[in-house]
């Protein structure tokens, strides 16, 4: 018999369902998070830069970059990059999907829709998952937020801008960021973040809304939030170098008029853009799971869409060759099946007919 008393961690007239956050709490962290992010972009608007300098690291490490001669063919890709962060016990599946080649082109009229084909697959795969038989390992491979990159000489949003985030914008959470924001004076940013609201809210494009806070918020979440909203879209410098600026040491940009610190709110809205990441993460995931993913639910069933049945329609891309192959297989015996059935029809159509009497009655061939 073991004589050690038990302790009753509850108190006097305390039941302990407020410590149901906390149990909620070690089970999310046991489990692990998962997030997908997306950036899009032209090419050498620092894309993978401001990405490593995001989570502190090195996504891209064989990373190929294309020659002029190389970029006048070259299509648009989707390049998935896995990698698994730890902070303080906590775990995070990172995925971030790059899009290499993207308006590269001298004909970018088509050169979003390898990126839309791939947001659909991922909902595709996802809803098959949730329809099969294993439903408790589901990896969620769904992009959750989109960083579109904008080009701080094109005076505003061009019209490749307009088409991409008008055709994505009820696909995914689109946060637009101003590339390269130190190529800007201050009063040139806030010009241009100006002009590119306007826009957006002229085409009717719809990008990722930041949450409200609630009146029981503490001042200093209602003035961050604040601070947030006023930031879109956000003016940021990506840099991993790290630089000595008076004794003290920083990541940034060495010019010759002096240093631009990444992660000074003063500089640019690297910062910003690193907590809004942060701070809506989930958000951005239930965003996504009630609006976007819902809305690709609800068009899948109210087609008569089926994953088998659209797949044998011919929109199998997101399918495994040989999950192709069986599906060709069933399409190829059941139209077997219905020229046997045709056949079978012609056969007793042209057969002979008893009549009551005894007497045949044949047809006419």
């Amino acid at each position: 018999m073991d004589a050690r008393q038990f302790v009753n961690p509850e108190q006097a007239g305390y039941v302990g369902f407020a410590n149901l956050p906390n149990q909620v709490h070690r089970k999310s962290v046991k489990k692990g998070f998962e997030f997908t992010l997306m950036v899009v972009g032209e090419s050498g608007l620092g894309k993978s830069t401001l990405v490593n300098s995001l989570f502190l690291t090195d996504l891209y490490p064989e990373r190929h970059i294309p020659l002029a001669s190389e970029k006048i063919t070259q299509t648009v890709k989707i390049d998935a990059s896995t990698v698994e962060i730890e902070e303080r016990g906590v775990k995070l599946r990172l995925t971030v999907v790059d899009t290499p080649g993207f308006g590269d082109s001298l004909n970018s009229t088509d050169c979003f829709k390898p990126v839309i084909r791939y947001i659909d697959e991922q909902f595709e795969r996802y809803l098959q998952d949730e329809s099969g038989l294993n439903r408790r390992h589901i990896i969620d491979n769904r992009v959750h937020c989109c960083f579109y990159f904008i080009n701080p000489s094109g005076h505003g949003l061009k019209p490749l801008d307009v088409a991409f985030m008008k055709a994505v914008h009820h696909k995914v959470n689109i946060v637009p960021v101003l590339a390269k924001a130190d190529t800007l004076t201050k009063l040139e940013v806030q010009n241009l973040k100006r002009r590119i609201m306007d826009q957006i809210e002229d085409y009717g494009i719809k990008i990722y809304p930041l949450p409200d806070c609630d009146s029981d918020e503490d001042e200093d979440y209602k003035e961050q939030c604040r601070q947030l909203k006023n930031a879109v879209p956000f003016a940021v410098v990506g840099a991993n170098s790290i630089i000595e600026v008076k004794g003290r040491k920083v990541r940034g940009r060495m010019y010759p008029w002096g240093v631009v610190e990444v992660e000074n709110p003063e500089h640019c809205d690297f910062i910003k853009l690193r907590t809004m990441l942060i701070t809506h993460m989930q958000d951005l995931q239930e965003v996504t799971q009630e609006t976007h993913y819902e809305n690709y639910r609800a068009e899948n069933l109210a087609n008569g869409g089926s994953p088998a049945g659209k797949a044998s329609r011919g929109q199998s891309d997101g399918l495994s060759q040989r999950e192709r192959e069986l599906l060709q297989k069933e399409d190829e015996l059941r139209k077997m099946q219905e020229k046997l059935a045709r056949m079978q029809a012609e056969m007793d159509s042209k057969r002979p007919e008893v009549q009551p009497n005894g007497n045949i009655k044949t047809h006419n061939v």
